[in-house]
């Protein structure tokens, strides 16, 4: 038997991207990055993976997997994407407005590129589909890289004007701002792991960074609120759980570090926060522990479901709003979407009921797309629509009808939760 669990009045249902995973043609700090770097990733993914991912995505062996290229060409085809969003039943979207377009010289910003994105939100409108969105979400200007990127202390005077000129030009049309998308990730690849641009390995260029960004955050937040009373600011962030092995202490202590770090962020922007926006994929063990293919996603992360639900009992003391804004899988064959998305929910409206203010849901991804981090490429699958890369042809997936009769019904059948 099962249950139909029923969704808060005015729950927005979405899925989300990112610019230059899926626009194409864009020119930033990845661009040439990706070309320098293609050959030695192709050459790294045959020790980095399984044998059964390696058997079954040959394509992480090419070169081309790894630079963006045209991506899904989103930037020429968003209208139709969009309908596809419609007809799935969304109300929300979640995007980025690419930085090196709309200001690919320092100072100088492109009113070709500017029109451009009001016709994205106008579209975007014209379905009725609420717009997210993301104003850093791990890309630069070229210009912003070559003077030190989020190492200077200019930075933060640089994406304060950037926010400004953006929510000057469309805070007619957009009320939810994401500032910055997993400032920990994005930044400790790339300033301390040294894994993707601007490809770092220093711990003080990474903290230098870090707070740069912070303090960018909370002055971009003052100065949009300067600008609309009414405008939502908030950040993403990427949460996960930590599984520790009781019988070893050293697992115990890396948790609670590493837990107390990455949530340097969300605590330090207490008060300069309208809503919390939540990224969560997985649980990670800290002890090595075998995974089966059967029981993770193509990218090899486990699943989790309940984890959604602990996360969200946990985000409850900050008493804001609360968007999941990135939750999917990699998932080529569909075999898993469904489920995934079913006990995600399930759990999800269990903290609801128990009085998390969750408001929104954002599903990763509307599109097959150019995956981060680490820059896996084109080879992790996680479009509710399939994307031929070639062609350019798009094709729902079952799962993606799943999810659509959800958004439709504001209700998901479960089992019930034990």
């Amino acid at each position: 038997m099962k249950n139909k669990l029923v969704f808060p009045s005015g729950f927005l249902w979405g899925s989300a991207t990112s610019a230059h995973q899926v626009e194409g043609g864009t020119n930033n700090q990845w661009t040439q990055w990706e070309r320098d770097n293609a050959e030695r990733l192709a050459d790294e993914a045959k020790t980095k993976w399984q044998p059964w991912q390696q058997e079954q995505f040959t394509e992480m062996f090419e070169r081309e997997n790894y630079i963006s290229g045209q991506a899904c060409d989103h930037y020429n085809r968003y209208e139709q994407d969009f309908d596809l969003a419609k007809q799935l039943g969304q109300n929300a979207h979640r995007f980025s407005i690419e930085w090196s377009r709309i200001e690919p010289e320092e100072g100088k910003f492109d009113e070709k590129e500017i029109e451009h994105y009001r016709k994205v939100l106008l579209a975007l409108r014209e379905r009725g589909i609420k717009p997210f969105v993301t104003l850093w979400h791990w890309t630069e200007p070229v210009w912003f890289n070559e003077q030190g990127g989020w190492t200077n202390k200019k930075s933060q005077a640089y994406f304060v004007r950037f926010v400004e000129k953006v929510v000057g030009e469309y805070k007619d049309l957009v009320k939810f701002w994401i500032l910055v998308n997993e400032p920990n990730v994005g930044l400790g690849y790339g300033y301390y792991l040294g894994a993707q641009p601007p490809a770092k390995k220093n711990l003080i260029n990474f903290l230098r960074a870090y707070f740069n960004m912070l303090n960018a955050y909370k002055k971009s937040y003052v100065k949009i609120h300067e600008m609309d009373e009414k405008a939502k600011v908030g950040f993403a962030h990427s949460h996960y759980l930590y599984k520790v092995d009781f019988f070893k202490p050293l697992d115990g202590l890396i948790s609670r570090a590493v837990t107390f770090f990455s949530n340097y962020f969300p605590r330090s922007v207490v008060g300069y926060q309208d809503f919390i926006g939540c990224n969560y994929y997985q649980e990670i063990f800290l002890s090595w522990k075998k995974k089966d293919a059967a029981d993770v996603s193509d990218l090899g992360w486990r699943f989790y479901p309940e984890g959604i639900y602990r996360v969200l009992m946990n985000l409850k003391k900050y008493n804001l709003p609360i968007y999941i804004t990135e939750n999917g899988l990699a998932d080529a064959k569909d075999e898993k979407r469904k489920e995934f998305i079913v006990e995600h929910l399930k759990w999800m409206h269990k903290a609801i009921e128990e009085g998390a203010d969750v408001r929104g849901y954002f599903h990763w991804s509307l599109l097959d797309n150019f995956e981060f981090p680490e820059v896996r490429g084109f080879w992790p699958r996680f479009g509710l629509v399939e994307v031929d890369f070639k062609t350019q042809e798009r094709k729902i997936r079952p799962s993606a009808l799943e999810y659509a009769t959800i958004c439709k019904e504001h209700a998901v059948e479960v089992h019930p939760v034990k």
